[in-house]
């Protein structure tokens, strides 16, 4: 079953790449990671660590078990939530970051060994399942307190 589980997040991971071939002959390789563009599958918003080690652990402990992929850069130090595709979200704040169409992000296989620069803090399972911009916006809310009140996602 996990084996199962871990092909399909690699087949779903891969399907954001121009070519799926090629982005996972890459990670069969050994690469650590390959560049995919956001706004295919999904968009990443891209937080400082502290605050999303924080608002991670309160989406953990939240009634909705809203879930999704989550990566952190250790050498950034940034936290990463994966959510659905918004071309005009609009997220503002302290050190926030949205990658979306026409962004880059650097993607590891899913289930690559911890330990690495790029570690997955919840690969994706294969499914498509995404974190609703609205829940991680309050999460990062909570997190940051005053800093956190300034996060925040527009809508048309």
């Amino acid at each position: 079953m996990q084996r199962t589980m871990g092909k399909q997040a690699v087949e779903w991971l891969a399907a954001a790449a121009a070519d799926p071939r090629t982005c996972k002959e890459q990670w069969d390789l050994g690469a650590d990671a390959v560049l995919l563009e956001g706004g295919r599958l999904w968009d990443v918003v891209s937080v400082p660590e502290h605050l999303g080690l924080r608002a991670l652990e309160l989406l953990r402990h939240a009634r909705s078990r809203a879930t999704g992929p989550v990566l952190v850069n250790c050498g950034a130090r940034r936290v990463g939530f994966f959510l659905p595709p918004d071309p005009a979200a609009d997220w503002v704040g302290p050190g926030v970051r949205h990658v979306g169409r026409g962004s880059w992000v650097a993607v590891p296989p899913p289930h690559r060994s911890v330990g690495r620069r790029l570690e997955w803090l919840l690969p994706p399972d294969g499914t498509g399942a995404l974190y609703s911009p609205r829940v991680v916006e309050l999460a990062l809310r909570e997190a940051g307190g005053a800093v956190g009140a300034r996060v925040r996602v527009s809508r048309p």
